[in-house]
């Protein structure tokens, strides 16, 4: 069927006005070098065409450039700072000036370098994603990964092993890892992969951690117990740490994981007593830790085990509720004790309540060994599974370097305490 004229005319007539405005319209073109900034500007009735060279008005007035080592401190050949001045705390006003706000900086001491990915860290993270493992050092966002990792060689990298899952059924509020009433089910392969990736590594002392697995009816004591006899069934002389929680006070499932072949049992109170609730899960208390920590020594004996716990300072504690706890903890027959800097997550989590210096952390570990502790970590950046064995290990090589090998776990406990003096005489 023939179009007529006027089905012509509607089809062109679009065509043609678009064809016209465009013929109307002007661009104009970025100016050269050589353009001049001098030409005058058009007046309200022309129109700008496409050789227009007028340069558009800079509003920066400050064109001069600031040398790179005004941006980089450590490059600065000024002196260091005395210890006076390097424990100030800095603030910086931050947000649009309808809302300003003032924050505290990160303090100097506790700045760490981001994980630069090199090989060890790689292999360890290559690892641990093939055999479907967790660690605390991911999922709490632990600022030593970097150092932990990526030691000089794997032998010498350390990372903590969490096992039962990534998902915590309590919900504590300075920790990030993740929370859910039914998390998934266990991984009955879980025991032996830990163990073989541990073997792969070949290190001298490890750190296993889990989550809080309330929603099972032994809290994850059998699973925990079955990964550390297969440990120790590959490598017998591997020092083995088991940080767990606090089985919901159940003080047999306890006793089957201090039975189960492991050298050091850890489980942390946290923080102080007063605290606890604001600090920890409803379900958890200080007084319910300080009996599983007791309880370990009953099964196991004075000298049959070491117990070990944890404080985390800056969240608002007073002195002598840390004094307290301390004195708690010697009651219940602690024998190691580790001090670390609260630090904040993300922002849905506890505020920061006090930056500690690094002085201060020196003031409690010197308290805490006058008060009978046999081995004390205090530091900014100390974890309670921090360098675990590092410290340990080393304190006993060397002792028995001397002619003498420890008799017992006590014996090595001592043996730690003695050298670490030695240590800070020698670096005095």
């Amino acid at each position: 069927m023939l179009s007529t004229p006027a089905t012509i005319q509607r089809i062109r007539a679009p065509l043609q006005r678009a064809i016209s405005e465009s013929m109307r319209r002007s661009y104009a073109t970025i100016p050269t070098s050589s353009s001049s900034s001098t030409t005058e500007p058009p007046s309200s009735s022309a129109t700008v065409t496409a050789t227009t060279t007028t340069r558009r008005p800079t509003y920066f007035k400050d064109t001069s450039l600031g040398s790179l080592d005004d941006f980089l401190p450590s490059s600065s050949s000024a002196a260091p700072l005395p210890p006076s001045d390097a424990y100030t705390l800095r603030t910086a006003e931050v947000g649009p000036a309808s809302n300003r706000r003032t924050i505290t900086r990160l303090p100097e001491w506790l700045k760490t370098p981001i994980p630069a990915g090199n090989e060890n860290y790689k292999q360890i993270k290559k690892d641990l994603r093939g055999l479907g493992l967790h660690t605390v050092c991911e999922e709490a966002r632990c600022p030593n990964i970097s150092e932990c990792w990526g030691g000089s060689n794997k032998n010498a990298a350390t990372a903590t092993i969490m096992l039962m899952g990534d998902t915590c059924t309590r919900g504590c509020r300075f920790c990030s890892v993740k929370t859910n009433r039914n998390p998934s089910p266990l991984d009955p392969h879980e025991p032996e992969n830990t163990a073989e990736a541990l073997a792969r590594w070949g290190l001298g002392y490890v750190v296993l951690t889990s989550v809080d697995r309330d929603d099972l009816p032994d809290g994850g004591a059998h699973h925990f117990a079955e990964t550390i006899r297969r440990i120790k069934a590959k490598k017998p002389s591997l020092l083995v740490e088991a940080l767990t929680g606090d089985f919901m006070g159940d003080m047999d499932m306890v006793k089957i994981v201090a039975e189960s072949g492991l050298d050091v049992y850890a489980h942390n109170v946290e923080t102080v007593e007063a605290l606890t609730p604001y600090v920890r899960d409803r379900r958890a208390t200080f007084r319910q830790s300080l009996a599983v920590l007791e309880h370990v020594k009953k099964v196991k004996g004075p000298d049959g085990i070491i117990t070990k716990t944890s404080l985390m300072l800056g969240l608002g504690e007073q002195e002598e509720e840390i004094m307290d706890a301390l004195r708690e903890l010697r009651k219940a027959g602690v024998d190691v004790v580790t001090f670390g800097q609260y630090m904040r997550p993300t922002k849905r989590h506890l505020k920061v309540d006090k930056y500690v210096t690094p002085a201060e952390f020196e003031i409690w570990r010197q308290r805490a060994m006058d008060m009978g502790f046999l081995y004390v970590a205090s530091g900014p950046l100390v974890r309670s599974s921090y360098k675990a064995g590092e410290a340990f290990i080393e304190n006993v090589l060397r002792k028995r370097a001397g002619g003498k090998a420890p008799a017992g776990l006590s014996g090595k406990l001592e043996d730690a305490a003695v050298v670490e003096e030695i240590m800070k005489t020698e670096s005095a």
